[in-house]
């Protein structure tokens, strides 16, 4: 007997009453067939599903590798497909999610058994009961950008799985996911930059550090990742190309975060002046080093807890790190620094995303804007009319 074309299909009355209608959506390698079926308690019921059924798999050729578990397409999608296209900190993050949170929910179902209503489910229950643990406790539920991030490998991996053939379409198309809340950036205000420098000054170790955070706007893993050999005197100019973390004890050293991400810029005096001082004493090739080990960079973690440390010695608002670069940006914008120069500096590809996601207005600005618009009235009118003036100088008029 010859080998049966996908698309070949069968009807039968089962021994519980049921009728199954079933196609072949592709072979094995041995050239067994793979079948999909439909269920109807009638034929007339059955007909309409085993129709939808042949839509869905035309022109689809399935291979054995559809019959492998969702678990299993992962591993394989993450371990030959991503690995050396992507940074070797995003595959770290991708494995995460995919072992924490996609896994113990549908690891075990087969590629072609997924539905978009199980990823539907399985982004609700993250939402409400966040991860399963190895003892299968649930945890605290995930924020909306976690889920975001969840949907968003989960994604990438089934339109993979589409492109090799191992599925029609893609199950997460269709789904609804959280909407991405837009969290409150944190920026000081001139009078709080004093005061974070000035509870800092007395600290040697991170003086520096942090003064050149405010000046410049790095990202985290950029700033502890800085080296002397970045630094071109004869142009005064510092090249950022690399960014740094710690994986236990371990030193991951990558990429900039775009392509943006390396870049050249100039150095202000005060930041130039700083550095020549600072590299008379250096010992190490990197500008920021590890206190207890000059020869590695020292640990963003441990940057993040010393700033959580100096807000509350110097008793200014909880932020981010990353809300020191929002401190920068905000400021550089509001001296009149072009959104385009900013955007250079800060290491993005588009001026409009520098102005609409790192710039904030704040009460300075705020009270600085309306010192424009009264002094522009003033040279207007001679002086600004206070609202009864102006109710006076109308009834003198008529």
């Amino acid at each position: 007997m010859g080998r049966r074309p996908s698309g070949d299909g069968s009807i039968h009355k089962r021994k519980d009453g049921r009728w199954e209608g079933r196609i072949v959506v592709g072979h094995k390698n041995n050239g067994t067939p793979i079948y999909k079926s439909a269920f109807g308690k009638t034929q007339k019921e059955l007909l309409p599903k085993l129709n939808k059924l042949k839509e869905t798999y035309a022109g689809i050729e399935l291979t054995e590798d559809s019959l492998m578990t969702l678990a299993q397409w992962l591993d394989k999608w993450l371990d030959e497909y991503k690995i050396g296209m992507i940074r070797s900190s995003t595959l770290i993050g991708y494995k995460h999610y995919a072992n924490s949170y996609i896994k113990p929910h549908l690891g075990s179902k087969k590629l072609t058994q997924i539905t978009s209503k199980d990823i539907q489910e399985m982004y609700n229950a993250l939402k409400e009961e966040g991860r399963i643990n190895a003892v299968g406790e649930k945890g605290k539920e995930l924020s909306n950008a976690t889920v975001r991030s969840i949907h968003m490998l989960l994604h990438e991996a089934m339109d993979g799985a589409v492109r090799e053939g191992l599925i029609p379409r893609n199950p997460t198309d269709g789904t609804t996911i959280p909407r991405l809340l837009r969290t409150e950036k944190t920026v000081l205000i001139e009078s709080q930059i004093e005061k974070f420098m000035k509870t800092v000054e007395s600290d040697v170790l991170w003086r520096d550090f942090f003064f050149m955070e405010l000046m410049m706007g790095f990202r985290r893993g950029e700033i502890c990742g800085l080296k002397w050999s970045d630094i071109d005197e004869d142009n005064n100019t510092l090249h950022v190309q690399r960014t740094i973390r710690y994986s236990g004890k371990e030193l991951v050293i990558g990429d900039t975060k775009t392509n943006q991400g390396d870049r050249k810029i100039v150095l202000p005096a005060s930041v130039r002046d700083m550095l020549t001082e600072r590299k008379k004493t250096s010992i190490s090739e990197w500008i920021f080093p590890k206190f207890l080990d000059p020869t590695k960079p020292i640990n963003p973690a441990s940057a993040y807890y010393r700033l959580k440390k100096i807000l509350k010695e110097a008793e200014l608002p909880d932020m981010r790190f990353h809300d020191l670069r929002h401190t920068f940006a905000t400021h550089a914008a509001a001296s009149g620094i072009d959104p385009r120069t900013l955007a250079g500096i800060l290491g993005h590809a588009k001026p409009s995303f520098t102005l609409d996601a790192y710039t904030h207005v704040t009460t300075d600005m705020q009270k600085r804007a309306a010192g424009i618009v009264g002094n522009f009235i003033t040279d207007t009118f001679g002086k600004e009319l206070k609202p009864w003036q102006r109710k006076e100088k109308a009834a003198k008029a008529r």
